[in-house]
């Protein structure tokens, strides 16, 4: 078997033991290069090894050798290797374990002669990985031209675990030692992204669903800690199933398909036999699932296939389940700072609502969108959100200060006093806009040349329905239903609808609400709904196709609607209506729950108005046929412009290849609005453009004198149209229309400063 077999007899506990037994009897008394001399030769002498060396990374990226047994001591400290050079930076970069028998032959081979190592050609190195990134690189090696087996690699991978905590907790080095050494994020940093929601804040990072540091690393019985560990993926395979049946706990948007994932992975062998080893050499249950998630992040970061790297939050998300279950932590439970900012890598809209919204100041995703939910309802509930911050989780620990740049899409981390210092100033500034905007409030949207416009906001939460009276918004012109369905863990009973719908009308009054029917599907699964998985789920089944395929479903929603408008108007509109007869079939599903309700004796509204979102480019050239049939319509540009231009709106590297302020998109928003007046259809514009002063500035020029737009666009959007002449403005888009340009952003610039417009 080999000179590994002494440690593999007496199994790697007894080493682990006598390396912390040296680090707690020497702590504070002797030298830290001398406690560091003593871990390799501990750690050369249990693996029978003539080599054992520990390499750390500094903050210029080069590993710096800072302890060894066998190689030449003069080389300590002296010895610095760049990124990725040698077999050294070669574990490094790739984050994962590298075993050779002929290290010589190697071609990443590097030959340091200030070292002393042509002898040795056995070569055994592992990471010393640290939230997913390697901070150094511990090695072991051999004259003889041997290869070490699979549980000599495992154990010095257990060893290089704990000596990564170690070290980047201070045990190992005293903090003058790691001042330079890039174990841990201590500088400030400025991290550029994209901005999902408007705003500006800042506070002190909590990490949504934070890896658990383990408290204690080494476990005095095996036997029971392996115990330990079954007994959690048990609750975690069940608490799985019942999420996959329904039964129990809050999803939110999470894809069907990542719990499916979730189950294949804890059920896996390979996952559970690597767990259970780890626990066998002396880890407890805790430090076993940190040390499995590192090598999976580590391995799943470097892949290049990109939906391989996206399993990545599977693994995470199933690694933290596992510590939460271990430490009985209930994560509804958590005790925020009151000046919260939220960091995640990914979040679902049920994850977001989950967190006390009085504590919250903002939000930062590693990943996300601005189209996703969680966007959304940061946008909703007004919290600054920025997104696509690349590497933020490895960069931050819970508790810094950070700030959140919801207008340049920006996020500085551990900022300096004198940013700090800014970032005040400018809110300050923002709140006396904001103090501008409220005395807008009551004032009629008219501009200046005496043409109304009819500004509404955007909902979907209970608390949407404060920001009609903060905001002044004159009714809701998009009310998504959807998001009661996302945040509950069972399908919402007809009394559950009814009742929230109610509440809607109950907080509007006199002013109107347009009930947006249920929009689920494609991205936005339901755990309990069965769903198969499609290959592109923004063009499947979903919304009001979804709805049709499923009668019951959409009757339920429509019934709860007019029981809960009773004696009132009420709007509903079917959203992602692709053909004419979609329409009529859904249209249809109305007329017999009102047959329905008038055989019963029910109340039904005192006005009922139908109506279809325009998203898909299909209807441009339909309208002549659908207009007549509908009462009102609503544009809705996030899909619209998304369909148009073939590029998905929640994929980063094509969202952004196309601009709405373009010939292609000025012009079918004119045929919209041309067709609409033409038949004398009411038509609103509920997509993102509406809440965006220069993009409601193109739309009022085009004609649309009804506009709903998220709550913090309304004041801003107001603004402009009390400044804006819009004959002035439309002799001027005209000429636009007709640019052969990819897009006319700058010239509608120039035409709004040209007529101080406030944009």
């Amino acid at each position: 078997m080999g000179k590994g077999a002494v440690v593999t007899a007496r199994g790697p506990r007894l080493l682990l033991r006598q390396i912390r037994e040296a680090l707690a009897g020497a702590h504070g008394a002797v030298p830290a290069q001398d406690r560091l001399n003593m871990v390799v030769r501990i750690i050369a002498r249990s693996m029978v090894a003539e080599v054992c060396s520990i390499y750390l990374r500094r903050a210029s990226g080069e590993l710096e050798l800072f302890a060894t047994e066998g190689l030449n001591p003069e080389a300590v400290h002296n010895t610095r290797l760049r990124p990725g050079e040698g077999l050294v930076g070669e574990v490094a970069r790739l984050a994962q374990p590298i075993s050779l028998s002929d290290a010589p032959s190697h071609p990443s081979f590097s030959y340091r002669p200030e070292t002393g190592e042509d002898p040795f050609h056995a070569f055994l190195g592992a990471p010393l990985l640290r939230g997913g990134r390697a901070i150094g690189v511990l090695v072991v090696q051999n004259r003889a031209a041997r290869r070490y087996d699979e549980e000599e690699v495992e154990d010095i991978q257990t060893i290089a675990m704990v000596l990564a905590e170690t070290v980047a907790s201070g045990e190992l080095l005293a903090q003058a030692e790691l001042r330079d050494v890039e174990v841990a994020p201590h500088r400030p940093e400025r991290l550029r992204g994209q901005k999902f929601a408007e705003g500006l804040s800042f506070g002190r990072a909590v990490l949504h669903e934070a890896p658990l540091a383990p408290e204690q690393l080494l476990s005095d019985d095996p036997v029971a800690e392996e115990a330990r560990l079954q007994q959690a993926l048990d609750e975690l395979r069940s608490s799985i199933d019942a999420l996959l049946e329904g039964s129990q706990g809050k999803l939110g948007g999470t894809p069907y398909e990542v719990l499916e994932t979730y189950r294949m992975f804890a059920d896996d062998r390979g996952w559970n036999r690597s767990l259970e080893e780890a626990v066998r050499s002396g880890l407890t249950a805790e430090a076993a699932v940190d040390r499995v998630r590192n090598e999976h992040r580590a391995r799943f970061a470097n892949a290049r296939d990109p939906y391989i790297r996206e399993r990545l939050h599977d693994f995470e998300d199933l690694a933290n389940r596992l510590l939460r279950v271990l430490a009985g932590d209930n994560p509804g439970q958590r005790d925020l700072p009151d000046d919260a900012i939220l960091v995640a890598r990914n979040l679902g809209p049920a994850d977001l609502l989950e967190y006390p919204r009085h504590k919250l100041r903002g939000l930062l995703l590693e990943e996300g969108s601005a189209a996703s939910h969680a966007a959304i309802v940061a946008r909703a509930l007004q919290i600054p959100c920025v997104g696509r911050l690349q590497g933020l989780r490895d960069r931050l620990s819970e508790g810094d200060q950070v700030i959140v740049d919801g207008e340049t899409g920006e996020a500085y981390l551990r900022p300096r006093p004198d940013m700090l210092a800014a970032v005040e100033s400018r809110m300050a500034v923002r709140e006396q806009r904001r103090a501008e905007f409220d005395q807008l409030r009551d004032i009629p949207a008219v501009t200046r040349d005496g043409q109304r416009i009819t500004l509404l906001t955007n909902a979907g939460l209970a608390v949407d329905l404060e920001n009609l009276d903060a905001t002044g918004a004159e009714g809701i012109g998009l009310f998504r239903t959807e998001f009661q369905f996302m945040v509950s863990d069972e399908l919402p009973r007809l009394t559950a609808q009814t009742a929230l719908y109610k509440l809607v009308l109950d907080a509007a009054g006199d002013r109107p609400v347009t009930f947006r029917t249920l929009d689920i599907g494609g991205d936005k699964v339901l755990p309990y709904l069965e769903n198969e998985r499609e290959e592109n789920p923004a063009l499947g089944r979903r919304a009001v196709r979804l709805g049709l395929d499923r009668p019951a479903l959409l009757r339920m929603q429509l019934r709860a609607l007019l029981t809960a408008a009773a004696g009132r108007e009420l709007r509903v509109m079917f959203p992602m209506i692709a053909t004419v007869d979609e329409f009529r079939a859904a249209r249809e599903l109305v007329d017999v729950e009102c047959d329905w309700a008038r055989r019963r004796g029910r109340p039904l509204p005192s006005l009922l108005r139908v109506g279809a979102m325009i998203e898909c480019p299909s209807l441009l050239w339909h309208l002549d046929a659908l207009l007549p049939l509908t009462d009102f319509v609503s544009v809705g540009t996030n899909d619209l412009m998304q369909y148009m231009f073939a590029a998905d709106r929640t994929n980063p590297l094509v969202s952004d290849r196309y601009d709405p302020l373009s010939p292609p998109a000025l012009r079918a928003l004119a045929e919209i609005q041309q067709k609409c007046a033409d038949s004398a259809t009411p038509v609103s514009v509920c997509g993102e453009l509406a809440g965006r002063p220069l993009e409601a500035f193109a739309l009022i020029t085009l004609g649309y004198n009804r506009l709903s737009a998220p709550a913090g666009g309304v004041g801003p959007v107001k603004r402009m149209i009390l400044s804006a002449d819009l004959n002035a403005a439309r002799r001027g888009m005209n000429v636009l229309l007709g640019s052969s340009a990819g897009s006319v952003r700058g010239e509608i610039e120039s035409l709004a400063r040209k007529l101080n417009v406030d944009v």
